[in-house]
């Protein structure tokens, strides 16, 4: 079933108001109806049709009372007998009125499908109405048994020994070290005497003596 669109732009709006199909047409077409029409058949509002009796409830014409002559479902107008304007000519027309400016007193039940739908909107108020409605009784909640529990025996805490501290080596004063580092430093640029091998020669000059 094809539905209208929310939008907020005037321009849209207006579009699909008057581009819209027959079944949603139908639906913009609804009247409140007189708070006796409402206790009797259970219903707030419904579509008008031609031959239904209505009260004008706003605009320049507020009060007047009449039927519905012509419905004009292309424009969103309603024309009610008696309710007619003179032309400058001296010819009478009758005067569109919106059906949002109305309130139903009389309804037509000549057509059997109108029946229906009052039957159907009766049902559906009065199952909400059940299903929202709370229950006098409150049911009894069960009862927990309260079982008493024995008391904890609370474990004996042993007082913790306090740590040994580590023992740390006596610092050197900053001297000191310092002397050493410079030692280290000379015997590392020092090189290092070389062991002469014993060769021939030496073996042959002190043989000769």
């Amino acid at each position: 079933m094809q539905t209208l669109k929310r939008t907020t732009k005037p321009t849209k709006q207006r579009r699909m108001l008057y581009q819209a199909p027959d079944h949603i047409r139908y639906k913009m077409f609804a009247a409140p109806l007189s708070a006796e029409l409402q206790a009797s058949r259970g219903v707030r509002t419904l579509p008008v049709r031609s031959g239904d009796t209505v009260r004008i409830m706003r605009g320049d014409h507020k009060g007047f009372e009449g039927k519905i002559s012509k419905i004009d479902r292309g424009k969103y107008r309603i024309y009610v007998e008696g309710l007619t304007r003179e032309k400058v000519d001296g010819t009478a027309i009758f005067v569109p009125v919106h059906p949002s400016k109305v309130r139903i007193i009389g309804l037509t039940l000549d057509d059997k499908w109108r029946k229906k739908i009052l039957e159907r909107k009766k049902q559906a108020k009065k199952m909400v109405r059940e299903a929202g409605r709370k229950p006098t009784e409150k049911i009894a909640e069960p009862v927990e048994e309260v079982v008493e529990k024995k008391p904890t025996r609370l474990k004996k805490v042993e007082a913790k020994k306090p740590r040994a501290k580590k023992k740390t080596a006596a610092k050197k004063p900053a001297e000191e070290t310092v002397q050493e580092e410079k030692g280290k430093a000379e015997a590392e640029r020092k090189p290092k005497a070389k062991k002469r091998a014993r060769t021939g020669r030496t073996a042959k000059k002190t043989g000769g003596t």
